[in-house]
C-alpha cells in the first residue's frame, strides 16, 4: 500500500512540473535554487574584485567571475536539494520544493552547472582552475554536514567565503590578506544570520535528528552566539578596510551595516516567523549592498 500511495505521489508530481510552461519552468527553477539570495554574497566577489584590481576589472575577467558565480551557486543549491530531497519533503517549511522541478532534471542541472564553473575557472587562470574542484568540494560539504556536526553554520559561512577569496584569485593569481579576512568576516556574517534562521526550524530538526547550534544550544543560547558572530563580522569588515588600504567613505559606511545587523537582531529576538523573514533578506542584502557601494566609491569615483 505504501508503495502504491509513493509511485502515486512521484507521478502526480511529474504531472504537475510537466503541465508547466516554459516560463513557469525557470520560475521554479528559480525558486528552487533561491536565485533572489544571490544578492548576498555576489557583492563581496565583486567588491573583492574591484579593490583587488584597484579599479575596473577588465570586461573578460568580470564576466568569467560572473559565469563562476552563477554556475557554483546553482550547483551548490542544487546538491543541496537534492541530498535533502526526502528531508525537504517531511519539513513544513520546505515540503513543496520537491514540486518545484522534477529530481531528473535537478540532477542534469548540477552536472551541467558543476562543468561549467570548472570551464569558467580554466579560462581565468591557471590557479583558479587548479583550486576549481576544491571550491566545488568545499560548496557540496556543507549539505552534509547536519549529519555529523552541530557546526553546520560555519561549513555555509565557508562555501560562501569562497566567492570574494575566488574573486580576488580571478583578479590577481594569488592570495593576499585582504580577502582572508574578508572572507572570515563573510564566514561570521553567513553563520549568524543562518543560525537566527534556523530557529525557524528547531521543532523539526530535533525530531528529526538535524544537527544543529540551534539544537544544541538552544535557541535563546544560539540567539547569543549569533550577535557575537555579527560583532566578529563588523570587525572583520574594518579589518578588511585596513588591509586594502579603503578610505573614510567605506568606514563610514560600515555603520550603516553596524545598524542592519542590529535591526536583524531586534527581529530575531521576537521569534516571529514572517519577521524573522523579513528581516533575514532585507538586513542580509542592505549588508552585502552597502559594502559593494562602499568599496566601488573608493575605488571608482
Amino acid at each position: 500500500m505504501d508503495t502504491n500511495r509513493h509511485e502515486q505521489t512521484c507521478e502526480l508530481e511529474r504531472s504537475t512540473v510537466e503541465s508547466i510552461g516554459f516560463g513557469g519552468r525557470v520560475s521554479r527553477f528559480l525558486q528552487l535554487i533561491r536565485f533572489s539570495h544571490t544578492i548576498f554574497a555576489l557583492p563581496f566577489a565583486l567588491g573583492a574584485l574591484i579593490v583587488a584590481a584597484d579599479g575596473l576589472p577588465s570586461v573578460r575577467t568580470f564576466l568569467l567571475v560572473m559565469l563562476c558565480m552563477v554556475f557554483a551557486r546553482t550547483a551548490a543549491m542544487l546538491f543541496n536539494r537534492l541530498v535533502d530531497w526526502s528531508l525537504d519533503r517531511r519539513n513544513p517549511r520546505t515540503a513543496s520544493r520537491h514540486m518545484l522541478v522534477s529530481k531528473s532534471v535537478a540532477q542534469i542541472f548540477l552536472v551541467v552547472s558543476s562543468a561549467g564553473f570548472v570551464g569558467s575557472a580554466a579560462a581565468i587562470n591557471q590557479l583558479t582552475f587548479l583550486l576549481a574542484p576544491v571550491a566545488l568540494a568545499t560548496i557540496f560539504f556543507y549539505s552534509v554536514t547536519k549529519r555529523f556536526t552541530s557546526a553546520t553554520h560555519f561549513f555555509l559561512g565557508l562555501a560562501l567565503a569562497v566567492a570574494p577569496v575566488g574573486a580576488w584569485i580571478a583578479q590577481t593569481a594569488r592570495v593576499d590578506l585582504a580577502p582572508i579576512v574578508l572572507g572570515a568576516g563573510v564566514i561570521c556574517w553567513v553563520a549568524g544570520f543562518d543560525l537566527i534562521y534556523a530557529t525557524q526550524d528547531y521543532d523539526f530538526d530535533r525530531r528529526e535528528g538535524i544537527r544543529s547550534l540551534v539544537v544544541r544550544f538552544g535557541i535563546a543560547r544560539s540567539l547569543r552566539l549569533a550577535q557575537l558572530l555579527h560583532l566578529l563580522t563588523f570587525l572583520a569588515l574594518i579589518g578588511f578596510g585596513f588591509a586594502a588600504k579603503l578610505g573614510a567613505v567605506y568606514y563610514c559606511a560600515m555603520l550603516i551595516v553596524a545598524a542592519a545587523l542590529f535591526y536583524e537582531h531586534r527581529t530575531a529576538t521576537k521569534l516571529d516567523l514572517a519577521g524573522i523573514n523579513r528581516a533575514f533578506f532585507q538586513s542580509n542584502a542592505l549588508v552585502s549592498a552597502v559594502f559593494f557601494a562602499a568599496v566601488c566609491v573608493d575605488r571608482l569615483i
